[in-house]
């Protein structure tokens, strides 16, 4: 498509969008409504689905090798995220961006909170998962309540970035602690080592070129009108975020079920393998755990 056409397009849809107009606090790259009225961003929309494929991997991964339904809770709150940032990125609403944002604390606060959990086994006896459960609920209610107050996406990028930065510490804390090792021997340790790394890596990879984006915004505008679409959508920096932070967060996940569930169970009856060149969470013994 030409530029003139594309944007003689753009400004009919634009003035007919059918969520009207935009109230997010934030507004992307991606040309709005450029080819539907119905669609406010098409990259960034339907990018997500990717993050909703893979998180309906790892769901599937959870039930059929029988894993505590915490795991099943953390592959769907994934998927939420996925499918708020979908609505969010179709609509540029500010009610649809809570429903992108807020997700991201929730999932991130909950899979952190339990890697402070390593008492052995699932059941509430002799752990601390009922305090971790308050801490969690009352910081995400306080969070919530503030953020609406506020609406700064600098807030909530500070907050969330403060999340990733305790799991990542806490991953490597455990990964390094003496005690810890005794459950969790030299083999899964390493692989899990390379997992949750990798993953980290492609998750700031993912941030890289999300700012990118932003930054020269104006020059990458000027390369989607030269090259045309639809070429010009690998252009679309913040939808290759989706992608980049989806690949890393679904590693991380993995990784970290891995070694949670060593550590509360039995090494010996997990592993990571990999299926069409997918890692993935394989239970070795078939009984489940309680």
């Amino acid at each position: 498509m030409s530029a003139f056409a594309n944007a003689t397009a753009g400004a009919f849809f634009s003035s007919r969008a059918f969520w009207g107009p935009v109230t997010a606090t934030l507004d992307w790259c991606e040309a709005n409504y450029q080819f539907s009225r119905y669609i406010a961003e098409a990259a960034n929309t339907f990018s997500n689905l990717f993050t909703v494929a893979l998180a309906a991997y790892g769901a599937w991964q959870s039930v059929s090798e029988g894993l505590p339904l915490r795991y099943l809770a953390g592959w769907t709150g994934f998927a939420l995220v996925g499918i708020g940032s979908f609505i969010f990125h179709a609509t540029l609403r500010f009610e649809a961006q809570l429903m992108d944002e807020l997700p991201m604390i929730y999932v991130a606060s909950y899979c952190c909170a339990m890697l402070f959990d390593t008492a052995r086994g699932f059941g509430l006896r002799n752990s601390n998962a009922p305090q971790l459960a308050a801490i969690f609920v009352a910081f995400n209610v306080l969070f919530t309540w503030s953020y609406y107050l506020s609406r700064d996406p600098v807030y909530h990028q500070v907050v969330f970035a403060g999340i990733m930065f305790t799991t990542l510490f806490r991953t490597l804390h455990l990964l390094h602690d003496d005690d810890i090792a005794k459950r969790l021997p030299a083999g899964p340790r390493a692989a899990v080592t390379r997992l949750f790394l990798s993953g980290a890596a492609t998750f700031a990879f993912g941030f890289l070129v999300w700012n990118l984006d932003n930054i020269f915004c104006s020059t990458v505008t000027r390369w989607k009108a030269s090259v045309g679409w639809p070429t010009a959508f690998v252009l679309e920096g913040h939808s290759w975020w989706h992608i980049l932070t989806a690949t890393g967060t679904y590693l991380m996940l993995v990784g970290n079920s891995c070694e949670t569930l060593c550590i509360k169970d039995d090494h010996a009856n997990f592993a990571i393998t990999k299926f069409a060149g997918i890692p993935r969470l394989t239970r070795v013994q078939k009984a489940k755990t309680q």
